[in-house]
């Protein structure tokens, strides 16, 4: 149960339903819709264990789980409806091992924020746009439009004020939370009156947040034909690329990528952001046959920076953005004709040595409620094995 969800509107419910929930569920649901839009989220059926909802119950994020305010939280009553204040909304809900019911079922839909400020979060920079004819309607001019940091100008056109803001200048603040990196900043508007100032100053205060976790999702096949398919989610530009060698110096381009038995994959994880103050590590990488189930036939290579496969192994990289690694294909292609990895990338910032990317192998890591978060799937491949290696009992 929970997951990301990227669709514009749709419905979310409890496991099972209108059946019964099962016990000791933790799911969340992370929503996130177009930049500029806000999330709308109406409840229309509520059938769970009442009281103080110590139990069972429903809660409603306005944004990331751990770093986001508490909208709401209840397990009966009347059907709430929930309005973000920006393109993401959570919302998890929890049962017990206790009693069971029918659950809920609740519907979202993206609204149109106002379009008088316009942000989008770009892997190098935020670009914001301020409109003219609301800068008009307050009575001031595009020229007054400025930031902190002066040097930094924007592009005026008729219709618009256009920033790109560096998420490392400009007088772009970085702020650090549970599980995002938060880059802040105001473009501020001051009245003409230099004398007699009739108007109040506006700041209009803009933030891109970037969540600390991204998903990358890597494809394996000893079949002769695979779709290959790539979807991209979230705000971090990060992607997956194989190597040759260990010396990472040419890529694997061809496609399909054809493959021997117990040879060596060497992959390069590489963050595409302007911010030089980031490091990305592996955290987690779990092999499965079903693209869609890491659970039940589930092989881990590393998990919470602990690595399972005797054959796992990093490398020394030249930059903190990006992280290298091998393994070996024999687990993999001599058991299923195809096999699926998915790693979960971890990002935190440069030389904090208190962060999850400095802290290697956690045996005892907290249980991570929030592990769909910010999801870039990429598929990568095919692979394929040589002719005469195809696992046994498959065809070709």
């Amino acid at each position: 149960c929970g997951g990301s969800i990227s669709d514009s509107s749709g419905f979310l419910q409890s496991p099972n339903y209108p059946g019964s929930y099962p016990n000791n569920a933790d799911c969340v649901w992370e929503i996130q819709v177009e930049n500029n839009f806000r999330v709308t989220l109406t409840f229309r059926d509520i059938a769970m264990q009442s009281g103080m909802c110590q139990h069972d119950y429903i809660e409603v994020y306005d944004g990331p789980l751990h770093s986001s305010p508490l909208l709401g939280r209840f397990c009966s009553g009347s059907f709430p409806t929930y309005v973000s204040s920006s393109n993401m909304m959570s919302v998890r809900f929890h049962s017990d091992s206790r009693y069971s019911f029918r659950g809920f079922q609740a519907h979202y839909s993206s609204i149109p924020a106002g379009h008088n400020t316009t942000i989008l979060c770009l892997p190098d920079y935020m670009h914001v746009v301020v409109s003219r004819d609301y800068l008009r309607s307050q009575g001031y001019s595009a020229q007054r439009v400025t930031l902190n940091d002066n040097r930094c100008r924007p592009t005026v056109t008729p219709q618009e004020v256009v920033f790109n803001i560096p998420y490392n200048g400009c007088g772009t603040i970085q702020e650090e939370s549970n599980d995002t990196i938060n880059y802040s900043n105001t473009i501020r508007v001051t009245s003409s009156g230099y004398i007699i100032k009739r108007k109040k100053n506006i700041n209009l205060h803009i933030s891109c947040r970037m969540l600390r976790k991204a998903w990358q999702q890597v494809m394996y096949a000893a079949e002769d034909t695979v779709d290959v398919n790539e979807y991209q989610f979230g705000r971090y530009d990060m992607n997956i690329t194989f190597y040759d060698s260990p010396a990472f110096q040419q890529q694997v381009r061809s496609s399909p990528y054809y493959i021997d038995l117990n040879q060596n994959l060497y992959l390069q994880a590489c963050l595409h952001s302007s911010d030089p103050h980031l490091k990305v590590v592996v955290d987690t990488c779990v092999a499965s046959p079903d693209p869609h189930d890491f659970n039940t036939l589930a092989y881990y290579l590393v998990r919470n920076g602990c690595p399972r496969d005797s054959s796992y192994a990093t490398y020394y990289s030249p930059s903190s953005h990006f992280a290298r690694f091998k393994f070996n294909a024999f687990e993999f292609m001599s058991r299923h004709p195809s096999v699926y990895l998915k790693c979960r990338m971890t990002v935190c910032r440069l030389r904090d040595f208190s962060s999850r990317c400095y802290r290697g192998c956690s045996t005892r890591a907290k249980r991570d409620t929030s592990s769909a978060e910010e999801n870039v799937d990429v598929v990568v491949g095919p692979l394929q094995l040589r002719e005469g290696d195809a696992p046994s009992g498959t065809t070709r």
